[in-house]
């Protein structure tokens, strides 16, 4: 379920003075803008579980947070932040850095701080201190630094965050607690890594962050017709009985899983109208089938019809469901 909040929402004569008391109730940042807020400024609040998801969109100004707010009122949280468009400028302990579109960093609101941006919008992760394995002194050491969203588990963490506002629009409380969970295993994971900590982390945790791992390379995978259990697990330098235990208490086997995938995408795109000129051959091979009668046999097992029946008989009547990065790596 989501909360928006619209800075143009507010009278005009009163709406900086109230715009900044929103923020500062959310994030307990203080905004100075040399602006009136206007239809840039926007805030939308979600949960996941836990955790808080905030997606903020703004015009350009600055937001700080001194020590005498946090003497008055500490939250005892981490924030996980993620720029999605534009840049900003953010400053934690002694640390002055440049966040471009994918990057991200965790934050402690236990500390002073400062924000400097333009145009923008970023979303962040809000949760309670006591969910983190690693200890205050040692996330201090990170807190505030630039982290790289493009390549390896960041990349994948920069992505889920990214569609998480999206995604928690189902209204699906359980899947919307597992999608938070699951990002905070990879986030913490990846910083106690960072420290030579990985100890720090339950063992469970480690497997369920590897576990997402292997889901988003698979999805990530599914048009490679080599695409198996042995090509995950050699990825991950892991062996392929381990991938098996990995996954053998999640009801789905590997190879279940990628030919379930591969036989859900072709399904959206047989009832694709912008697709219904593509063979049905080439929808199949699109998702790693490149045997027309395999694919016709597996998708008749799936669905109970031959694809290009299917396609007759639903591609007008049901609309194509999207599919959001969020729900893939699950």
């Amino acid at each position: 379920m989501h909360t928006v909040l619209k800075a143009v929402a507010e009278p005009h004569a009163e709406r900086a003075e109230r715009w900044r008391d929103t923020v500062y109730s959310i994030f307990g940042l203080d905004i100075r803008l040399d602006r009136v807020p206007d239809e840039r400024d926007e805030i939308v609040l979600s949960k996941a579980g836990p955790v808080e998801v905030i997606e903020s969109r703004s015009g350009p100004g600055y937001a700080l947070r001194t020590a005498k707010h946090v003497r008055r009122h500490d939250p005892g949280r981490y924030m996980l932040f993620v720029q999605a468009e534009g840049s900003d400028i953010g400053e934690q302990y002694n640390r002055r850095t440049k966040y471009r579109a994918g990057d991200l960093s965790l934050v402690d609101l236990s500390a002073p701080l400062r924000c400097t941006y333009g145009n923008r919008r970023a979303v962040m992760l809000s949760y309670p201190k006591a969910l983190c394995p690693l200890r205050e002194s040692e996330v201090a050491s990170l807190a505030g630094m630039r982290i790289d969203g493009q390549t390896g588990t960041a990349a994948l963490i920069s992505g889920l965050v990214r569609q998480l506002p999206q995604h928690l629009e189902s209204n699906d409380l359980a899947a919307s607690a597992q999608v938070g969970t699951a990002v905070l295993d990879l986030l913490h994971v990846g910083l106690a890594a960072q420290l030579d900590r990985t100890t720090a982390v339950e063992p469970e945790t480690q497997r369920g962050a590897l576990r997402t791992r292997c889901r988003a390379f698979i999805e990530a995978h599914l048009s490679d017709p080599d695409l198996s259990p042995a090509m995950v697990a050699s990825a991950h330098h892991i062996s392929l009985r381990h991938l098996h235990r990995l996954f053998e208490d999640t009801g789905d086997s590997v190879a279940g899983l990628i030919r379930r995938r591969r036989l859900d995408r072709a399904r959206r795109d047989l009832l694709d109208p912008t697709l219904f000129g593509r063979p049905v051959a080439a929808v199949g091979a699109r998702w790693g089938y490149t045997d027309p009668a395999h694919f016709n046999r597996a998708f008749k097992h799936a669905y109970g019809l031959p694809p290009a029946e299917f396609r007759r008989q639903y591609a007008h009547t049901s609309p194509a469901t999207g599919d959001h990065a969020v729900e893939k790596a699950f």
